[in-house]
């Protein structure tokens, strides 16, 4: 397409031309078009080719915006399915009632704040592993609890990393995903032509951040060593969360269980105590199979009455025992207890960093509920109730500096211990469920961005979207769960490991979030520097103090970070290498009218519909087939599937059709995109679906009345004549002359995890196996 765009458009001083121009054009490309935002346009001239897409332009309407990237012609299927019908919807989350958002706030505290509602079970025993040395120590780490609860939980994540979901989709892969959609980053192609149309992919007014985000863009997608670091550290934030969700409900129940040594010392040994913690964890996860939406019903009475509880004892014990304790209010006892403490004090932020543990699920669990939900939930129940129930203790702590071992427990007045003994078991519990949601939602992200083996995903609830189930992750999660619990046996180990996965993860996020910043909020750079002089210090600064404890158990998370990277990567490598692999070695449109058209093929009456990975052009395996079996159906469809990085995709802008000359042949491509949370239900049959599409393509594409009843009827006849599948079943081996690491990673690795795991995407789109054929290559890759 050849063009020439004179804008009248501020350039600044020195600035350079290419980012000048990228900013020019992404104006231009979001104008809306009724004239509610004025165009900035002196003049235009559009030459050759261009008209025909003057004419799309003219054709949009109702304030749409369209992305510049229309006006780069890759494939034709760009400009054909632009004039498919259904492009009006808006992507993400819909607009949700205060009802149901209420509704949802409740359900939330059953699911997300398990965690970082039990730390008070073990921070303080944790920080003051050596005893309390002098009694405004309390004082000191007060200061540090408060400050830490107010700039991580609420401030960091509450205030600003929700607002940096993916439509709704939160953790270390939405992220990712979304900085993939504003900058070419993605080590797959996802800013192709027939991404573009989507009403998710909408590009944003530029404002004074505009010239530093291209530039910050621009570097990013020149950089190789950037866009394998992205990936990398998403990785290792998903791999720290799964982490993370193996060693939650380990210290959570111990730590309940272990309560009962006070009334019980001599019949509670630690043997009973932690086989009694493996039977809990065991049915923990058996219930998950039910859904977060049951399991949410369950859980959030039982957490309310442990806010209630824990909140209403520590007032009652700031009144009764040292109400001066809330002059730890004031940061100066931080500074006190570092000067006292120095490197003692450095080594226990190890301990206080526990008090934030699971703060991570606020985020990755919002794909379950809302942020308006999560945000209510938060700043109403979990956040005061935290601050009374640390200040509480304290409190008591300041009048027994002895029973710090014990403070949960031994602050509890005696009427209440039973009850509250109870509680806090049931409420142990239900903390393992933030992690373990949030790692079912992380997991199936990564899976659909090509990132994970294949996996079972189940939708548990038909009300709410994002709600998922993983059997095989569950089971794995189980067993890791007992294993750990069996091979560490108390809560002081287990909390060594805990706080590096937990910190970890928090910076990883700090870091995707400065580049959403920059890139995508186009934030003000002080504000930018600002963020990170604050959360970034004080995270680095528990990030160091956790570290410190690698060889006292800090190497558990870490050791399942490897293996489940290692895992992640190989499969990722090959998923790629594949791709392109096809793409090199797909067959030529010439080629494909020549099998199509040749004499020594016949043409039967049916639908055969050929699945592939290839978005554009057809796959190298349908020569293949061609080459085996001389006969072609009466209606070819060659689908290829397309994971987006980008949660939900609505069902209308779903398939792109776009048809293969000549007509009269009746082949047709079609791109089928899902988001990365998209998950296929019964209620929608695939096959189907994709034919009703089809037809209705055709009755859009064609102006003459009778070509097109033809048309649709001969679809129709071929439909019900009957539909066969073909599915590329590939095997993929290493080059010759090869390295032996690329061997051990194609030949071996990703050959281990192939054979164990689900063998095709698919399986998931309920193809009848009397009607599936499967046709096998070998690719060399």
């Amino acid at each position: 397409m050849h063009f020439r765009v004179k804008l009248d458009f501020p350039r600044f001083a020195g600035e350079d031309p290419i980012v000048w121009l990228d900013r020019a054009k992404q104006y231009f490309a979001t104008q809306e078009i009724q004239g509610r935002k004025k165009v900035l346009l002196a003049s235009y001239h559009l030459e050759g080719e261009a008209n025909q897409w003057w004419q799309w332009y003219n054709r949009s309407h109702d304030g749409k915006t369209i992305s510049w990237h229309k006006l780069q012609r890759h494939d034709s299927l760009d400009i054909e399915s632009s004039l498919f019908p259904g492009h009006d919807s808006k992507g993400g989350k819909k607009a949700v009632k205060w009802s149901v958002i209420l509704h949802l706030a409740f359900q939330s505290i059953g699911v997300v704040y398990g965690d970082i509602g039990t730390s008070p079970l073990y921070v303080y025993a944790s920080t003051f592993t050596d005893g309390i040395k002098d009694n405004d120590d309390i004082l000191g780490v007060l200061s540090l609890i408060f400050y830490t609860l107010t700039l991580i939980p609420l401030f960091k994540y509450v205030l600003i990393v929700l607002q940096a979901n993916d439509n709704g989709e939160g953790g270390t892969f939405a992220l990712y995903s979304l900085i993939c959609r504003y900058a070419k980053v993605s080590l797959i192609p996802n800013q192709q032509a027939e991404d573009a149309d989507l009403s998710n992919y909408q590009m944003e007014l530029p404002n004074k951040g505009l010239q530093r985000a291209s530039r910050l863009k621009s570097r990013l997608e020149k950089s190789n060593f950037a866009k394998y670091f992205l990936l990398f550290a998403s990785m290792l934030g998903t791999s720290m969360v799964i982490g993370d969700g193996v060693l939650t409900p380990c210290i959570s129940v111990l730590s309940a269980v272990d309560g009962i040594k006070i009334k019980a010392p001599h019949a509670m040994t630690e043997d009973r105590i932690v086989w009694i913690s493996a039977a809990i964890l065991v049915l923990l996860f058996m219930v998950q199979r039910f859904g977060t939406d049951k399991v949410g019903y369950s859980f959030a009475p039982i957490i309310c009455v442990w806010f209630a509880l824990i909140g209403g004892i520590g007032v009652y014990n700031f009144i009764i025992y040292d109400p001066t304790v809330a002059k730890a209010i004031n940061p100066k006892y931080i500074v006190d207890y570092f000067r006292r403490n120095k490197k003692a004090a450095w080594v226990s932020l190890g301990g206080i960093v526990l008090a934030i543990t699971g703060t991570e699920a606020l985020f990755a669990d919002v794909g379950h509920f809302t942020v308006r939900s999560i945000q209510i939930s938060m700043c109403c129940v979990t956040y005061p109730a935290l601050v009374l129930a640390y200040t509480g203790q304290a409190s008591f702590l300041r009048k027994h500096n002895e029973l710090v071992e014990h403070t949960f427990y031994k602050s509890i007045p005696g009427d209440l211990f039973w009850p509250m003994f109870l509680v806090a078991v049931m409420a142990s519990i239900i903390a393992s469920q933030a992690m373990i949601s949030g790692t079912f939602s992380i997991i199936q992200q990564s899976l659909s961005l090509g990132c994970f083996p294949r996996v079972k995903v189940l939708h548990t609830s038909a009300k709410y979207e994002g709600q998922v189930y993983i059997p095989e992750i569950n089971y794995l999660l189980m067993v890791a769960c007992v294993a750990v619990t069996l091979g560490f046996r108390t809560t002081a180990k287990i909390g060594n490991a805990y706080g590096i996965a937990v910190v970890f993860v928090m910076t990883l996020t700090s870091t995707f979030l400065v580049l959403v910043m920059i890139i995508i909020w186009k934030t003000h750079i002080s504000l930018v520097i600002f963020y990170i002089l604050i959360i970034g210090s004080v995270e680095l600064l528990y990030l160091s103090s956790t570290l410190y404890k690698f060889n006292q158990g800090g190497y558990l998370p870490l050791a399942f970070a490897a293996v489940l990277i290692a895992v992640m990567y190989v499969w990722n490598y090959v998923f790629r290498a594949k791709y392109y692999y096809e793409s090199e070695h797909k067959v030529s449109p010439e080629k494909l009218k020549e099998i199509a058209a040749g004499n020594s093929f016949c043409r039967i009456p049916g639908v055969a519909i050929f699945y592939s990975e290839l978005v554009q052009g057809i796959p190298p395996i349908f020569e293949r087939y061609v080459a085996n079996v001389p006969t072609l159906h009466s209606v070819l469809v060659f689908v290829s599937f397309k994971s987006l990085p980008i949660s939900k995709i609505p069902v209308e802008e779903r398939f792109l059709f776009r048809r293969v000359e000549p007509m009269e042949l009746n082949v047709f491509r079609c791109v089928v995109r899902y988001g990365y949370t998209d998950v296929h239900t019964e209620e929608e049959p695939f096959e189907k679906l994709l034919m009703e599409r089809l037809k209705t393509f055709i009755e859009e594409k064609r102006q003459q009345d009778q070509a097109v009843e033809r048309e649709v009827e001969a679809v129709d006849k071929a439909w019900h004549a009957g539909i066969v599948h073909l599915i590329g079943e590939t095997e993929v081996v290493a080059s010759r002359g090869a390295s032996v690491i690329k061997r051990v990673m194609v030949d071996y690795a990703y050959d281990f995890m192939k054979r164990n795991l689900r063998q095709s995407a698919k399986t998931t789109f309920d193809i009848p196996h009397k009607r599936m054929l499967k046709v096998g290559m070998t690719y060399e890759l």
